[in-house]
């Protein structure tokens, strides 16, 4: 079969299909030149999810009319003034994205510049471009593209419903709108919540106003600010909290000089930099951005222009991971503000009537001889007849003066009392806070034996009889095999013939373990983490080893240890969550509690 040169519109149809793969690829394109043109309000409208009408309007620098007519010629463009794909200060540069649209819908143009008396339109259906005629416009560009796909149905079925593909249009704005907080935005249409975004102020307080806009008002509350710079690459956004995490990734927006991106490398920079404080199936809230000269990154790796490629790839992961976790660090114990929320709520089901919480409830008697609720711990201590006095716990009769000024003092507050042998209840100036002496202690052991293996080694100890440890030979070959990474971590390890293992040192801060148990779980570990990086693997087993020297829940601490804790606990970074990302305390204010009981 012979060679022979393609019809121009079928070249742009094809184009179209890998350029505009859905309406919210359209808008996209369409925004990104807005923006380009320096608009600074963009107005959106969709109908029927895109498919019937998408029109954007904007107040950019516009189009005369010689440039309005090669606007729709493909790979014709305004901005690679120097024709250098390596010196790209624009969001748009392919020259595709309106040729592409206008070759599969109708496609309506009407622009004017700030120096004209009077604007242009032009009309391309289905890639037959029409005349430019001179129009009365406003400054600025105001694009329609209505049934989009009808020159190329088969497209339209493999588009979602008109729903999906209008909240598709949605999250692609508001990838936008963040990326540009000195612009405003706006986005209407069926089958979508309308929203506008106002332009913000300048710097860091118009990014996380923009922010609290899109991620909720809650995040800035929970965020803790992120900037670092090397080599001529700078990071800087805004990290959530761990423990103000999310079951997607839905709340990761990551761009690259301004322009949104999806890409494989900083996404994985992101979970790596919270994969120490946060659950494999959890997700951050956080907004980054990176900026660098063009020339060390290409955009031009993607039609879509979504993923992108750094010159220098491990520069720019490691700049990301070091510079969300010395954010985190920065911290220190904070743990999200929506822990007293989630309380509460909980809380609030025991003040429902009996009927409605589906069983009975237990009653005591106040001092005005009403019947009220009694908390199901002192209810079941009555039962059985346990002498509350007796217990050891932290006084909050004796002392409260004193108390009261010590709680001032210090941001966890001063420990009050321990309830059902794991939760430690503090009083602070403002509220009150409970611990999770387990989840808490298990941080503290953590950072404590990663800082001795950053430093001068975790200390360890030689037992007087080593244990010799039985497991599945498969997993004995693991530990075996990783006989020095474990020594660097204080356990000492060899094989012991078939399926067996003998313990020879144990960590100094171990002492007293279950090493048998601890053995088994470390195995795990490696098997979990056998094909990551070493100091993931390291981490990992440290993590391990941790858990196995927290203090227990159940067990009954004196008031000064529990002081003590507390006390760790704010000298030391990311306390606020364990290992695992779950909280290790939640507040109340006086406030919320007030409102609890109705007195506000």
């Amino acid at each position: 079969m012979a060679v022979r040169r393609l019809d121009p519109v079928l070249v742009d149809q094809i184009a179209a299909g890998e350029v505009i793969e859905r309406p919210a690829a359209a808008v996209k394109e369409l925004v990104e030149n807005a923006l380009d043109a320096g608009a600074r309000s963009i107005d959106v409208t969709i109908e029927a999810g895109g498919r019937r009408l998408i029109r954007v309007v904007d107040d950019g620098a516009g189009m005369g009319p010689d440039d309005l007519a090669l606007s729709v010629e493909r790979h014709a463009t305004s901005k690679l003034p120097a024709g250098d794909l390596f010196a790209i200060n624009t969001l748009g540069f392919r020259g595709e994205a309106l040729p592409s649209i206008g070759s599969v819908a109708r496609l309506d143009i009407l622009t004017r510049t700030g120096d004209a008396d009077r604007g242009a339109a032009l009309t391309v259906n289905a890639g037959q471009k029409g005349e430019v005629r001179p129009a009365a416009a406003a400054r600025g560009t105001r694009i329609e593209v209505t049934d989009l796909f009808h020159a190329t149905p088969a497209r339209l079925k493999f588009l979602k419903s008109d729903r999906s593909e209008a909240l598709a249009v949605a999250e692609m704005v508001r990838r936008l709108a963040l990326c540009h907080p000195d612009v405003r935005f706006s986005l209407a249409g069926d089958n979508l919540t309308p929203f506008i975004f106002p332009r913000e102020g300048e710097g860091e307080a118009g990014a996380l106003a923009r922010l609290a806009r899109i991620l909720g008002r809650e995040f800035p509350d929970n965020a803790v600010g992120v900037a670092a710079t090397r080599e001529g690459v700078s990071i800087t956004g805004f990290a959530g909290l761990p423990t103000f995490n999310r079951g997607n990734a839905a709340a990761i927006h990551l761009s690259v000089n301004g322009r949104p991106v999806k890409d494989r490398l900083l996404l994985s920079a992101v979970r790596g930099a919270y994969a120490d404080v946060l659950a494999g199936d959890r997700y951050p809230s956080i907004a980054l951005g990176v900026v660098c000269d063009p020339s060390q990154v290409d955009v031009n790796v993607h039609p879509a222009k979504s993923e992108v490629r750094f010159r220098d790839a491990p520069l720019v992961r490691g700049l990301v991971v070091n510079a969300i976790r010395e954010a985190l660090a920065r911290a220190g114990h904070r743990a999200a503000t929506t822990g007293g929320t989630r309380t509460l709520e909980a809380m609030r089901g025991l003040f429902r009537p009996p009927e409605a919480r589906g069983g009975p409830v237990s009653f005591g008697w106040n001092g005005t001889h009403q019947a009220v609720p009694v908390t199901s711990g002192l209810a079941e201590s009555r039962q059985q007849g346990l002498d509350l006095a007796a217990l050891p716990s932290a006084d909050a009769r004796a002392n409260a003066d004193d108390a009261a000024l010590r709680a001032a003092a210090f941001p966890l507050g001063v420990a009050r009392a321990q309830l059902h042998g794991n939760y430690i209840v503090t009083q602070t100036a403002d509220g009150v806070i409970i611990v999770d002496q387990h989840a808490a202690h298990e941080r503290l052991v953590y950072e404590r034996l990663k800082a001795a293996r950053a430093g001068q080694g975790i200390a360890r100890q030689m037992l007087l009889v080593p244990e010799v440890v039985e497991l599945d030979p498969v997993d004995a070959d693991r530990l075996a095999a990783a006989a020095t990474e474990l020594e660097g971590l204080g356990l000492a390890i060899e094989s012991f013939g078939s399926g067996a293992v003998l313990v020879r040192e144990a960590p100094t801060e171990l002492a007293g373990g279950n090493l048998r148990q601890l053995v088994h779980d470390v195995a795990d570990a490696l098997a979990d983490d056998g094909v990551s990086k070493l100091g993931n693997r390291l981490d990992h087993v440290l993590a391990t080893m941790a858990c196995h020297n927290s203090v227990r829940a159940g067990r009954r601490l004196r008031p000064e240890e529990m002081d003590a804790l507390l006390r760790e606990m704010e000298a030391t970074p990311l306390s606020g969550q364990c290992n695992h990302g779950r909280p290790t305390y939640v507040e109340l204010k006086l406030s919320d509690i007030e409102r609890l009981f109705g007195r506000s």
